[in-house]
């Protein structure tokens, strides 16, 4: 993880985060905190299908449960976070 402070994208520009960018993400320390992550473009492709990847595979194992009549049915939002929470 490659930290830089907000004010050194400020004094050198761009440049300064395309050279900590070839060591991988750029973590932007703004007020001694992180506030932003830069990624490289393939970098962020890829976390993006992950995501998909990851969503999909959710919505196959929901429907899967589905089929196997591993579901319950509530009357409400309300009746369901009670399910849950016992």
């Amino acid at each position: 993880m490659t930290l830089m402070p907000a004010q050194e994208i400020k004094r050198r520009g761009i440049s300064a985060v395309d050279e900590a960018l070839a060591l991988g993400p750029v973590h932007i320390i703004k007020n001694n905190q992180p506030q932003y992550v830069v990624l490289s473009e393939s970098a962020y492709r890829e976390l993006l299908e992950a995501q998909e990847e990851a969503t999909i595979a959710r919505v196959r194992a929901s429907l899967e449960d589905a089929a196997a009549g591993r579901v319950t049915r509530h009357d409400s939002a309300e009746a369901l976070l009670k399910h849950l929470s016992d």
